[in-house]
């Protein structure tokens, strides 16, 4: 199985130190969510698989951040600067000197791009940075910022998108800010966007290293990322693809082939990759900058360097996995007996496998209308779950969908099951969230075995928010967007 990972990346006052911690209603936490897409926020660089270990905040930059307005004077407790002050996104609170990827600041002209994934009007945006004596050891805090932004834009309450209040999409316009001509090397920027008609505002912080001007005379330019985001196991083969303007050069191209499960791990392959980019070339060089402009592999993500005279412009990693052909999954046998009651059941099913694999279950009528699903991260071995199905009596099929956790190898299912018993179950659209880039005021989906339905205009759009605050019936803030019938 061949993956195509693209490499190319943007790589291219006088105030109290009294901080206050306030709590979130449900109604300010989903007022809004966005993030800064370049350059990426600290939750953004987690999500593109440049940062690790961040639990939560991987899956929802947008939401990372979410705090009241009012900073420095108020708003988010020193030490959670970074995670908003919510403890599904605490891993981004640890500081310390190496432990997050740093995009490479070239021009001191930087565009701040935001991303929205539910827009509502704007007050101001501010780019706070770190002071030059910040000790990146420590957990940011006030005291780590010059708390003057040294940038500032009044967005006059109006919409940050062209799309209706409530839709995603990118910013209308990006902020062009001048980074301070003393800041260099690693620094912290605070971007915040203060939400117009709420008490919320978002915290964004990103991780840069500024070798801006005197910095980088040297004439290399970052044109992409070695960035280890899976292990891999031996005959695996990964390429660092040389393009040009004219297309790949193989002069500048690099492969290697994994050897054995130990140099496959993601840290050592990145760093074998890397070297071997350097041997024997003078134009293009893997690895990171030191402040003294020395260009060295590391274990973890590796920049990619160009110099003009090579014509490179961008790196594109290609992964080549061979596929795991031992693998197995199967539907064990499934029992006899299974009623609905007033058209629900949760019907139980086992599953035999010999690798860690995700499982995707679905059940299907005899129209092939989804009635039931669930996912689960499931042991080799014997697992017995289970899906909540809602539905008529009747002929029904189970299918399921194993996928190992390294994503190369998927295996599939299906069984045929009849449905006995009692109907009752109430028409929908949906299956949640299959589907959900469709959902619109009025749409009905099916949720932990009940119906919901989208909100009028203009809670509907949210209703397409993928996020866990608005999963119908489980969600904190799913109310804003759905009703139960």
């Amino acid at each position: 199985m061949k993956r195509k990972i693209s490499a190319l990346g943007r790589a291219s006052g006088c105030v109290s130190s009294l901080a206050v911690l306030a709590t979130l209603v449900a109604s300010q936490q989903v007022a809004a969510h966005g993030y800064l897409n370049d350059p990426p926020s600290r939750a953004f660089a987690c999500q593109k698989g440049l940062n690790k270990d961040c639990g939560q905040a991987q899956y929802e930059p947008q939401s990372v951040g979410e705090t009241t307005k009012g900073f420095p004077n108020g708003g988010v407790a020193d030490g959670k600067i970074a995670s908003g002050g919510i403890e599904l996104f605490s891993a981004l609170d640890v500081q310390s000197a190496n432990r997050w990827y740093k995009t490479e600041i070239l021009d001191r002209t930087i565009n701040f791009d935001w991303y929205y994934r539910a827009t509502h009007p704007a007050t101001k945006y501010e780019y706070f940075i770190t002071r030059n004596d910040w000790n990146p050891n420590r957990p940011l805090a006030r005291s780590s910022f010059d708390l003057t932004p040294f940038c500032f834009v009044d967005a006059g309450g109006r919409l940050p998108t062209d799309q209706p209040q409530g839709s995603d999409g990118p910013a209308r316009e990006k902020h062009e800010c001048q980074i301070p001509a003393d800041k260099s090397g690693h620094h912290v920027i605070l971007g915040m966007w203060t939400v117009n008609d709420t008490g919320g505002a978002f915290h964004n912080v990103v991780d840069v290293n500024i070798v801006a001007e005197e910095q980088a005379p040297d004439g290399w330019k970052t044109v992409g990322n070695i960035t280890p985001i899976q292990a891999l196991l031996a005959a695996d083969k990964v390429k660092a693809r040389a393009m040009t303007g004219e297309g790949e050069s193989s002069a500048y191209s690099t492969e290697i082939t994994i050897a054995n499960d130990d140099e496959g791990k993601p840290e050592n392959w990145a760093f074998k990759l890397a070297e071997q980019v350097n041997q024997g070339q003078t134009l293009v060089r893997a690895g990171v900058r030191g402040e003294d402009g020395a260009i060295e592999p590391v274990k973890g993500v590796n920049k990619l360097f160009a110099k003009a005279e090579s014509g490179v412009n961008r790196f594109e990693l290609d992964v080549q996995m061979q596929e795991d052909a031992d693998a197995e999954m199967k539907i064990s046998t499934l029992g006899s007996g299974l009623e609905l009651t007033e058209g629900r059941l949760t019907m139980p099913f086992p599953v035999l496998t010999n690798r860690k694999m995700n499982i995707e279950a679905t059940v299907f009528d005899a129209a092939n209308k989804p009635v039931g699903s669930m996912t689960q991260l499931v042991e080799a071995g014997s697992s017995q779950l289970s899906v909540d199905v809602r539905s008529e009596p009747g002929a029904h099929e189970l299918k399921l969908v194993g996928v190992t956790v390294d994503g190369r190898t998927t295996r599939q299912d299906l069984a045929a099951v009849e449905l006995g018993g009692e109907g009752g179950s109430q028409d929908y659209d949906f299956v949640y969230p299959q589907g959900i880039a469709n959902y619109q005021s009025g749409t009905k989906v099916l949720s932990e075995g009940n119906v919901y339905e989208c909100l009028p205009f203009p809670a509907g759009a949210w209703c397409k928010i993928n996020s866990h605050h608005y999963v119908p019936g489980v969600g904190p803030s799913w109310r804003d967007a759905w009703i139960a019938k």
